[in-house]
């Protein structure tokens, strides 16, 4: 006779099984609480990363025996959260705080203008590209990791450009795993972050210096064929004197996204405000100049 315990797939358990599955399940637990570290709140995950480009840096703590301490949260925005995290290694003395930027997931995040920042980035698999299109819990998760996978490589770029010819300044990408990145904390030893230049008050010769600082990181990026795409005074930072950019997942392909010369003039008008705003004389805050200066060096006139 037909067994209905296994009608649909589904099937039933005695008390043996069920307890079974209970011990296991425990078992399992208790493994898991077994392999934390005795200080701190987890193992490093840096040998199970991707790594940022060469040369590392001698302050990033790369030794297995390290482990990651939760210190909270330093910002909450509607695609990731950032938390510092200290990556000690214990009883060396040896340790860096981290920025760590964690993308929600697929349930809770919520990328308000992710169709036009794609434009131009496409996956080789098309039942992937479909799911991002159509916005499945799949196509949505997808999406993530190529927002952290940019965000990555853009850094990982950027920062050796600034290394080795100048112009432009953003963290060091230090590791990426899955959703997860970590970065160089811009800030002090104790923990505060550097001020968002939406938060500075400076005095018209600084304001000026950060102005050029402004125009020599676009510059570098136009002449990449990029643009940052959603560039604003909250998303550079200002510490001891450099302007330094971060929050860069949006990152534009100017020549192979359709809108590129949108994002990139939008970013100038943006910045261009906001300096004209603190006092910056209009004849350099007209955005139009720079705008057709970027494009030239983007080779898109």
């Amino acid at each position: 006779m037909f067994d209905s315990s296994r009608r649909r797939g589904r099937r039933t358990f005695d008390d043996d099984e069920s307890n079974d599955l209970k011990f296991r399940g425990a078992r399992r637990q208790a493994v898991a609480e077994a392999d934390l570290p005795d200080i701190g709140d987890r193992w490093s995950t840096w040998e199970a990363a991707d790594h940022g480009p060469d040369p590392i840096p001698d302050w990033v703590v790369t030794e297995h025996a390290a482990v990651d301490d939760e210190l909270g949260i330093l910002k909450t925005g509607k695609e990731a959260d950032v938390h510092l995290v200290r990556r000690a290694v214990p009883e060396t003395g040896r340790s860096v705080l981290l920025a760590v930027k964690r993308y929600r997931d697929a349930d809770h995040r919520l990328f308000h203008r992710d169709a036009g920042y794609l434009e131009g980035r496409r996956v080789r698999r098309s039942r992937e590209m479909r799911a991002m299109e159509n916005r499945t819990s799949f196509g949505r998760q997808m999406i993530a990791g190529q927002w952290a996978a940019a965000e990555f490589a853009a850094l990982s770029r950027l920062w050796h450009i600034g290394r080795t010819m100048g112009g432009i300044h953003v963290p060091y990408p230090v590791q990426l795993l899955g959703t997860e990145l970590m970065l160089e904390f811009i800030g002090d030893d104790d923990g505060q972050a550097a001020p968002r230049l939406a938060q500075a008050r400076p005095e018209p010769a600084e304001l000026l210096d950060l102005w050029r600082q402004m125009i020599e990181a676009l510059t570098v990026l136009a002449r990449c064929g990029l643009a940052h795409g959603d560039l604003s005074p909250y998303n550079m930072l200002v510490h001891q004197g450099r302007l330094i950019l971060i929050d860069l997942p949006q990152i534009v392909d100017v020549i192979a996204n359709p809108q590129g010369r949108e994002f990139l003039s939008r970013d100038v008008k943006v910045v261009s405000a906001w300096f004209a705003a603190r006092g910056l004389p209009a004849e350099l805050a007209d955005p139009d100049p720079l705008i057709s200066t970027l494009l030239d060096e983007a080779n898109l006139r």
